[in-house]
């Protein structure tokens, strides 16, 4: 079946590109129930990642999406299939859009870039020098994982005191070039998040590392298809974004996608570049309620956000606080259909308390968004075991 090359472009409305994109992102749907352990995985296969941050004023960034989606869950739960038993895991970590938690189908779709770094060609500056003419290091790193069973940066002496990425020890550079060239994955995490890494073949399914490499083109395409399903519509960019493909790889995977049908082009106001996935659903509307990671997948492309929604967004953990316009960790609050609120938040596990330190509407939020808001907040409070909801400014 070929694409829709020919003749005008179908011209989709602005309201419906954001119900297309809201239900191929998982919302819309129920959250009155108990949630199990296979709607997680259903929804990490449909939103394909979830991105891990550093910071934990709230909550861990990666626990987030789900609760956006589904309502209250238990965490532990994610933690199993993340990083339990290895019979319990369905996702592993790696560089996707950022660092994140991935089904494990992805796997093979990611070695090629896996390679690059491997041949020095990918990663961070400071970590390729590892590929050349320090490699034997990181090989010594390497044997030792191998000797030892699963390690983390702090478990050698050479990494002893250092804190943040900043002052990222060599051993700790070594570890990250072996993480992003695939010679060592996530085994799980301790203490304050901490990385603990482990060989590929101890922690990941035998079948996922059997599994055939595709070319470098065909592993692009099936990228772009999957940023495409979790998008629903898209612009070229967005889709390229998604999964972090570089210009020159990306517009070759659509024009194929589109020669088979898989994306059609459309028209949407104000857009460039647009592209439908052929099974993305139409809905009528959508009934959603949710607080939003600064990292959700719906959000973190800021420009898109702009352009569905009219919310122009943004992250100000690393503004001075004299100069911050909204608060330090600022989640959009999506209520039906549109992004009517911005709540700045914060827990104080000591005190058992959710702290509300800024609340922002949107000029037409409507009149029952602070009911909803607040409701959305305590249930928040509960899911996160705190006693209330606290407003502190």
């Amino acid at each position: 079946m070929r694409g829709r090359m020919t003749g005008a472009p179908e011209r989709i409305a602005l309201p419906l590109a954001r119900r297309i994109a809201l239900a191929a992102q998982g919302f819309g749907g129920r959250r009155d129930g108990a949630v199990r352990a296979q709607q997680l995985r259903r929804l990490l296969d449909k939103v394909q990642l979830h991105q891990i941050d550093s910071v934990n004023v709230l909550v861990r960034a990666h626990y987030l999406p789900a609760f956006s989606r589904l309502g209250p869950y238990d965490r532990a739960e994610l933690d199993r299939i993340a990083w339990g038993p290895r019979r319990q895991r369905a996702v592993f970590e790696y560089w996707a859009h950022e660092a994140s938690l991935l089904p494990f189908a992805l796997h093979p779709l990611l070695r090629w870039r896996m390679a690059q770094a491997d041949r020095g060609t990918a990663g961070w500056a400071g970590m390729r020098v590892f590929a050349d003419e320090r490699r034997s290091e990181a090989m010594a790193v390497l044997d030792r994982i191998r000797i030892d069973g699963p390690l983390s940066a702090s478990d050698f002496d050479s990494h002893k005191g250092q804190s943040g990425w900043w002052e990222w020890s060599d051993t700790k550079r070594a570890l990250e070039w072996l993480f992003w060239a695939g010679h060592i994955t996530t085994a799980t995490r301790r203490g304050s998040f901490e990385r603990v890494y482990d060989l590929p073949e101890r922690v990941l399914p035998a079948d996922i590392l059997a599994a055939a490499t595709p070319s470098d083109a065909d592993a692009h395409r099936a990228l772009i298809e999957r940023a495409a399903a979790a998008h629903g519509i898209a612009t070229s960019r967005d889709l390229r974004d998604y999964f972090r493909l570089s210009p020159a790889e990306a517009p070759p995977a659509i024009a194929t996608l589109a020669e088979e049908g898989v994306l059609t082009r459309v028209e949407v106001p104000g857009w460039r570049d647009a592209w439908l996935h052929r099974d993305a659903r139409r809905p009528r509307r959508i009934e959603a309620q949710a607080l939003l990671a600064p990292f959700d997948p719906l959000v973190w492309a800021r420009d898109r956000t702009e352009r569905l929604f009219g919310f122009r967004y943004r992250i100000e953990i690393y503004v001075p606080a004299e100069h911050r316009q909204h608060g330090y960790y600022v989640l959009p609050f999506l209520l039906g259909e549109r992004l009517v609120a911005r709540v700045d938040l914060k827990s104080d596990r000591h005190a058992r308390q959710l702290l509300v330190r800024r609340t922002h509407l949107e000029p037409d939020a409507p009149a029952h968004t602070g009911a909803a808001l607040s409701e959305e907040l305590e249930s928040m409070a509960r899911w996160l075991n705190l006693d209330a909801v606290v407003a502190t400014g």
